[in-house]
């Protein structure tokens, strides 16, 4: 009996595993106390390593693309968006500035308990974990502080470590964070399809409002799409999207966010089409879009990935009314336009440097080169404005006159330039020489101020030292330089804002960040490079360019004092008209790009025979300055008259031709090349599409009138 006991003592004190004194199967089976003490250690190890993963985890530093907000342009009016810069589309907004309505349907519909809860579910984490072990995907049951943590701080990640650093990460959340900063940041990050990141991105997308807006049947719809956004979305399973809908409005009904009263009388709203709610660079907006990011790059500072990131709001220059003008010009011109024939234009207030509307191409999605601030295209007769404004400085009075015969020889060499249709005038004033744009005028004056003097003329007003075709050559008065529209427009601001030259021409007026802090400004600065008398006597030449036998007639229709002067290069290959008055500048150019990329002569269309500068460029200013001057005072060049009268004065004529005297222009157009041409004009750098000059010298683009007794200036 004794060691009968003794033996029992030691299978109930001992280790007794396995079983002794069992049959062959029981004594396998684990004991009662076996079964307890293993439960009960793995809880003792799992609680003190869920201890030990709550102490060694701390909430880190949100995720990067979570903070990621997308940066909104608009027009100059600071109210229509133009665009949007975007990584991920995103615009952060305050709890108080977000619909209640979204607030409870998002609730309802994913964390019915979100008030009450800790910050997980601990049903909902059991269901994850099951998944997991059968290799399946993790589906729903996330608290939405859960759904919050992986999308603010760790990233999407259903492995079972990281459902579980999860589930910790939204219990710490919950303790640091209040309900209503978690919910608004689960708001602010949370994909709702269509490329939109948070509500105020996805309630622009799907219904064109902002989120303080958004109606009880919209948050229903947004608040339905968030467990399947893509699949979800009314545009692509509106039937699914009901079914959806409904389950929302019922648990809002359910959870007392809203009386069935309310919800009955709620009906599934219209979305927009997601075709046109996306943003995007198409169009001729794209090349506005683009102008302010390289802007913005170029001379603020701002990297690419700040401008995507940083959600900012950027208010640019452009004037819509003037931009859909300038739109609405060039698509007004004849269909049967060639699909490679480009136009530029820019229109620029001279006193601040603003871009208020620019025209960069028909298609950016198809085209990304911006026809008025990339191409490059030779200025013809444009480029004598730089002339007139050297002989001004000189002190050569714009009355002067100058025998403009055809052909025209420079003194001691065999070189010749001829004026068009080889049509010899006698002594034309200035102004005349500028309104007819005679070549061999051009070319005597050229000889008299030194070409060196226009050329630099040309950079004092604005244009690059570097700029492709400036020389020192006698003919570079006739245009063999080839700017950009934006380029000219520059030059001319100069004139028309009384000598300063604009620090830049811009496009955006200033930046704001996420907090309403203005952080950056447009350069308005200008700095005196020429006197105001210049200017003021330069802009009064320019202006017989809108005189009945000028060029630039038809502009005369606008009734303002406008300064004007065609262009046209030989070939033609290009084609020009620049205009100003004292509150604006407008620049158009046209000209071609074959398949290859090299600039071609300008094919004809709408009827007209030879494209010059005088014919479609200057009727898209007109259209365009049609409107763009609805609003504008009448603004007057000061009196240059006075000027005249002061420095150069002179006997009254007998008697003054008048201007209706004067046989009108019918049509502008290059003048033949001078044989043998004056020095070739270097090729364009490699970065500038479609130039490639010949050894060509740039046509004059005066019209054809008759040769007319010798004239005095129409002052």
């Amino acid at each position: 009996m004794t060691s009968k006991k003794k033996a029992k003592r030691v299978r109930k004190h001992g280790w007794n595993y396995p079983r002794a004194g069992l049959g062959p199967v029981r004594r396998w089976m684990p004991s009662w106390r076996f079964i307890l003490g293993t439960f009960f250690t793995s809880i003792a190890l799992g609680l003190g390593a869920f201890v030990g993963l709550y102490v060694a985890i701390d909430v880190p530093e949100p995720d990067d693309f979570a903070l990621a907000q997308a940066t909104d342009v608009y027009y100059a009016d600071g109210s229509q968006k133009l665009g949007t810069f975007a990584e991920a589309d995103r615009k952060s907004m305050e709890l108080t500035q977000i619909s209640p309505y979204v607030q409870h349907a998002v609730i309802a519909s994913e964390d019915r308990r979100f008030y009450e809860n800790n910050g997980i579910d601990p049903k909902g984490i059991l269901r994850a974990l099951w998944n997991n072990i059968q290799g399946q995907p993790t589906q729903g049951g996330s608290t939405l502080t859960q759904q919050y943590a992986e999308r603010y701080y760790t990233g999407q990640n259903s492995s079972l470590t990281g459902k579980v650093r999860e589930a910790i990460l939204a219990i710490k959340i919950d303790r640091e964070q209040s309900k209503d900063q978690i919910l608004n940041s689960y708001l602010n990050t949370i994909y709702f399809g269509r490329g939109a990141y948070g509500i105020e991105s996805a309630a622009q997308k799907y219904f064109g409002v902002s989120a303080q807006d958004i109606t009880l049947g919209q948050a229903a719809v947004l608040a339905a799409v968030i467990p399947a956004p893509s699949a979800w979305d009314p545009a692509v399973d509106p039937d699914t999207a009901k079914v959806k809908f409904d389950r929302v409005l019922r648990r809002m009904v359910e959870d007392e966010w809203i009386t069935q009263e309310e919800a009955d009388a709620t009906q599934f709203p219209e979305t927009l089409d997601p075709a046109t709610s996306q943003s995007d660079l198409s169009g001729t907006k794209g090349y506005l879009l683009q102008e302010v990011r390289q802007e913005l790059v170029r001379d603020a500072g701002f990297t690419e990935e700040q401008i995507d990131r940083g959600g900012y709001t950027i208010t640019t220059t452009i004037d819509p009314v003037k931009q859909q003008a300038a739109v609405d010009a060039v698509n007004g011109l004849p269909e049967d336009r060639p699909d490679n024939n480009q136009i530029g234009l820019m229109s620029v207030d001279p006193a601040t440097g603003e871009t208020v509307a620019m025209y960069g191409g028909r298609d950016f999605g198809v085209r990304q080169r911006n026809s008025a601030t990339q191409d490059r295209a030779q200025a013809g007769s444009v480029f004598k404005i730089f002339g007139i404004a050297a002989a001004m400085k000189a002190g050569i009075p714009p009355y002067q006159t100058y025998a403009s015969p055809s052909p025209y020889t420079l003194p001691g060499t065999d070189i010749t330039f001829n004026n068009f249709a080889n049509i010899g005038y006698g002594q034309l004033s200035l102004r005349d020489m500028a309104a007819y744009s005679v070549n061999t005028g051009f070319i005597q004056l050229n000889e008299k101020i030194g070409p060196s003097a226009t050329a630099k003329m040309a950079v004092d007003l604005g244009l690059p030292k570097d700029l492709v075709g400036l020389d020192n050559n006698v003919g570079n008065i006739l245009g063999s330089a080839a700017p950009t529209a934006k380029e000219m427009a520059r030059a001319l601001a100069t004139l028309a804002n009384g000598g300063k030259r604009l620090h830049a021409v811009h496009i955006v007026r200033e930046v704001k960040d996420s907090n309403g802090n203005v952080i950056y400004r447009g350069n308005t600065a200008s700095e005196q490079v020429i006197s105001t008398e210049v200017a003021t006597l330069t802009s009064h030449v320019l202006q017989g360019g809108i005189a009945s036998y000028g060029t630039a007639a038809k502009l005369s229709v606008l009734h303002r004092d406008i300064a004007a002067k065609t262009g046209t290069s030989t070939g033609p290959r290009s084609a020009w008209v620049a205009t100003f008055t004292p509150d604006l500048v407008t620049v158009v150019d046209m000209y071609q790009v074959g398949e290859d990329g090299s600039e071609e002569e300008l094919t004809p269309f709408g009827g007209i025979k030879l494209i010059s500068g005088s014919s479609w460029p200057t009727q898209v200013a007109l259209d365009y300055l049609q409107v763009a001057f609805e609003g504008m005072d009448k603004v007057k060049f000061p009196d240059a008259q006075k000027i005249i009268d002061r420095k150069y004065p002179r006997p009254k004529p007998v008697e003054e031709e008048k201007e209706e005297e004067k046989a009108p222009v019918e049509e502008e157009v290059p003048a033949p090349v001078p044989a043998p041409a004056p020095a070739p004009v270097e090729p364009p750098s490699s970065d500038v599409e479609g130039q490639q000059p010949g050894p060509q010298v740039p046509g004059d683009d005066g019209g054809v009138p008759a040769p007319q007794p010798p004239g005095q200036e129409n002052q």
